[in-house]
């Protein structure tokens, strides 16, 4: 680690894995909820219990693209951040928000449009923690050195921040207000997203197989064109049936299909800069993420999400099971593993340790991983099923669900692999071996520089 203001980034990425801890086992009784539906029906309900499981995901993994931000842009800019004051600060308005708004949650508080539930002042205190954020990281790369890197992840950040007001309008005409709210949740995670996401794999990727940077920034354009071309209107096939223009159709069909060119681009990326690397770098662990990241992003939010993006196929398939399967391995895939990646390559920097557990950080991986995916194939053959017997027999809802059971019983089994992969990860990035401890004035192997 080079620069003292990158320290900031470990506070975030702490309170960023007690988020994760939080998400992932409020999945896990939203999961049994669905093998037992009157478990917990009194004290907290369904609706409650998702909201905290789904905000708890937004928000942290936020908080590990602003500590990433914070760790990779001093380095890449080559100075110290403008303002470390400012980001503790801003992380202070994240962490009390997130608070507030789960504590409102809890007696009934809330605006009840899913993933914006936030009452208005905490969706005001985050666009007043993004204003900071922008302030701090952009003066940070204006007085430094600009590469393809702080460009694009500046970018991304912006576009995320400025994207945010689309929150807080709220019309009466449910058509106009579902077509502003995926202004946010599409635009963010299938555009902005995916900049962020690239950005930050450039630069593990710079730093973990030692390719020249030229290399990484050109893949990096071409990466984003692709992203923006695609995301923008592919927005379409979230408006096929909310009462907007019958074009849409076509409009959303036609640009999704071109959203699995990114992820393959980014897919393609990862495995082209380790078959060119020359570096043996020691954390093994941090490339496993990364590959893994590209590789499942590329099927969850590429292969799956195309599966059923076609307004002719999107028609019966809407609203099922196999939305969620995509919707799981998608957001596993492109920015939890991305945010793991850079918490286990920046953690022993941070904290100047050696690579510590790396055994139990990537079996973490594969218990993660796998779970994910058995729990995505799961709901695939669950929400194939629901789509025939509801939308082309015709069969009650209530019928289907109870015919689902078993599918439901073993995406459980699923989640609690992936719940003791992520307890096992936090414990292997925080808890460290004594024999590893190094002293300061010892080279740090863990930055391979």
């Amino acid at each position: 680690m080079k620069y003292q203001s990158q320290k900031v980034a470990k506070a975030y990425f702490y309170c960023a894995m007690a988020l994760f801890a939080v998400q992932v086992l409020g999945g896990l009784i939203a999961g049994w909820i669905y093998v037992s539906p009157n478990f917990l029906s009194e004290l907290l309900p369904f609706n409650i219990i998702r909201m905290i499981h789904t905000n708890a995901l937004i928000v942290w993994l936020l908080l590990g693209f602003f500590g990433a931000a914070y760790f990779l842009v001093p380095e890449e800019a080559e100075r110290e951040l403008f303002s470390v004051k400012l980001a503790y600060i801003q992380l202070f308005l994240l962490m009390v928000g997130t608070l507030g708004a789960v504590a409102g949650y809890l007696v009934g508080i809330h605006e009840g449009r899913e993933f914006l539930e936030q009452p208005l002042w905490v969706k005001f205190g985050i666009l007043i923690a993004a204003v900071i954020f922008l302030i701090n990281i952009s003066l940070t790369v204006l007085g430094g050195r600009k590469t393809a890197i702080t460009n694009v992840l500046l970018m991304g950040l912006w576009l995320l921040s400025l994207l945010w007001i689309f929150a807080f309008i709220n019309p009466e005409n449910l058509s106009l207000d579902k077509m502003y709210w995926w202004f946010v949740v599409h635009l963010w995670v299938e555009a902005t997203w995916e900049l962020v996401m690239a950005a930050i794999l450039g630069y593990l990727m710079l730093k973990l197989t030692g390719v020249d940077r030229e290399v990484v920034e050109k893949w990096l354009y071409v990466i984003v064109a692709t992203a923006l071309f695609s995301g923008i209107l592919g927005t379409g096939h979230h408006f096929y049936w909310i009462g907007l223009p019958g074009y849409w159709q076509w409009i959303g069909s036609i640009f999704s299909t071109f959203e699995v060119v990114p992820f393959f681009l980014m897919m393609s990326f990862a495995f082209v800069m380790v078959w060119k690397g020359r570096k043996n770098h020691p954390n093994k662990a941090a490339l496993l993420w990364s590959l893994g990241s590209s590789t499942v992003a590329f099927f969850g939010a590429g292969v799956w999400g195309f599966l059923h993006t076609l307004h002719g196929v999107n028609f019966y398939s809407h609203g099922t099971q196999i939305t969620a399967a995509h919707g799981h391995l998608a957001f596993f895939g492109a920015y939890v593993a991305l945010n793991l990646a850079i918490f286990t390559y920046a953690m022993p920097m941070l904290r100047n340790k050696d690579p510590y557990n790396q055994v139990l950080n990537m079996a973490s991986f594969w218990l993660m991983t796998g779970g994910m995916a058995f729990m995505t194939f799961v709901l695939t053959f669950a929400g194939t099923i629901q789509t025939h017997m509801q939308r082309v027999i015709g069969d009650y809802y209530m019928d289907v669900q109870d015919s689902l059971s078993i599918f439901y019983l073993m995406r459980f089994g699923a989640g609690a692999a992936v719940v003791l992969g992520a307890l096992l990860f936090i414990y292997s990035t925080i808890v460290v071996r004594k024999r590893e401890i190094i002293t300061p004035g010892d080279a740090n192997p863990a930055a391979g520089e």
